[in-house]
């Protein structure tokens, strides 16, 4: 359990797009730390058969075409973690129903553009409102930004950040897929990278590389400029010019390939037996500091990371105000401490 559990003391909080992948381990994780959640999203049927294996929980769908049944599903609540890709779709409106209902927003968005509209559109109102929303606050966006910000420790600005994915493999869910096809379309399949203080869009090809993973991962082969959401969350409020993002070549294969099935729960929380390590190096000058991070199942620890998000928000331990990435909004190495029991963190500055 998470350093927030005590806290928790029975508060409700709606997940939008509860029955999906992220969206009921979202909701377990809740519950193991003493909260309510009130489970929301499109489908009324898929709604009722997850209340029906959750008892006592109650159900309220909703749609983003309809602001009021957004506003019936967030009544009474403390906040909301919105599960529901294509989050280009579902972040704003249920962005704009937070805001009318006066309860901090997280998401787990792992779009780009999605994340970069986000911080385009809602971080004036947002700050005036004295509200806090969390984009891409999951595997990609929310946890690399958590490991840059623990690295850079000290120092207030560095040249470069690098972010390699060590994936065993990527057995992509269909929202993911969906996603992802959103976000190329949206960028007419070009490809997108941080350099020289802005987003790229780019039709170069990706390099293959050897990144020096830790033991006991070793060398891999890796996709260079394989861009995930942390080129949008890591530059939001570090002076970093260059963020660069490496994948595992493998698992960037299996992403692309449309035959790659669905993930398959191993064991009875649902988690797969996909195993990751996020090596994520700074430098400055001459300087070099890195954080490690390893664990199981990148759909699976999404949810202790935002819940632990939102428990931190509504206990006030929470740094500024606004649209915020983890690293800006929170004490990142507290962060990640709090989330021992699914992620392990190495620390080298």
């Amino acid at each position: 359990m998470g350093s927030v559990s005590e806290s928790a003391s029975g508060q409700a909080v709606v997940v939008f797009g509860a029955y999906g992948h992220t969206g009921r381990f979202v909701v377990a994780e809740l519950l193991d730390r003493g909260f309510v959640p009130i489970l929301s999203g499109r489908d009324p049927e898929q709604l009722r058969e997850l209340a029906a294996s959750r008892p006592g929980l109650d159900a309220r769908p909703a749609t983003v075409d309809d602001p009021g049944s957004l506003d019936r599903a967030l009544a009474g609540a403390s906040a909301v973690i919105n599960c529901a890709g294509p989050f280009a779709t579902t972040a704003a409106p249920v962005i704009e129903a937070a805001l009318r209902a006066e309860v901090p927003y997280v998401d787990v968005a792992a779009e780009i553009e999605a994340n970069l509209d986000t911080f385009t559109h809602f971080a004036e109102r947002a700050r005036a409102a004295n509200a806090l929303v969390i984009p891409a606050m999951a595997f990609f966006g929310g946890l690399s930004d958590l490991l840059v910000t623990a690295a850079m420790g000290d120092w207030t600005s560095a040249d470069e950040a690098h972010i390699a994915y060590g994936l065993s493999g990527w057995h992509p869910t269909a929202g993911t897929r969906t996603a992802g096809a959103v976000s190329r379309d949206r960028r007419n399949g070009r490809r997108v990278r941080y350099s020289g203080g802005r987003l790229e869009y780019h039709d170069d090809a990706l390099p293959t590389l050897k990144w020096p993973f830790p033991d006991p991962t070793g060398p891999r082969e890796v996709i260079g400029e394989f861009s995930m959401a942390d080129v949008v969350t890591v530059p939001s409020h570090l002076a970093i010019p260059e963020v660069r993002g490496y994948m595992a070549a493998d698992a960037a294969r299996e992403l692309s390939a449309p035959d790659t099935p669905a993930p398959v729960a191993v064991d009875e929380d649902g988690r797969s037996a996909q195993t990751f390590v996020v090596d994520v190096v700074v430098r400055s000058g001459g300087a070099e500091r890195r954080a490690v991070a390893s664990g199981r199942d990148i759909y699976a620890v999404s949810a202790p990371l935002a819940v632990e998000a939102v428990g931190r928000v509504l206990a006030g331990r929470t740094r500024t105000v606004g649209v915020a990435s983890a690293g800006a909004a929170f004490d990142a190495v507290d962060f990640l401490g709090a989330l021992s029991g699914h992620i392990s963190l190495e620390l080298f500055r």
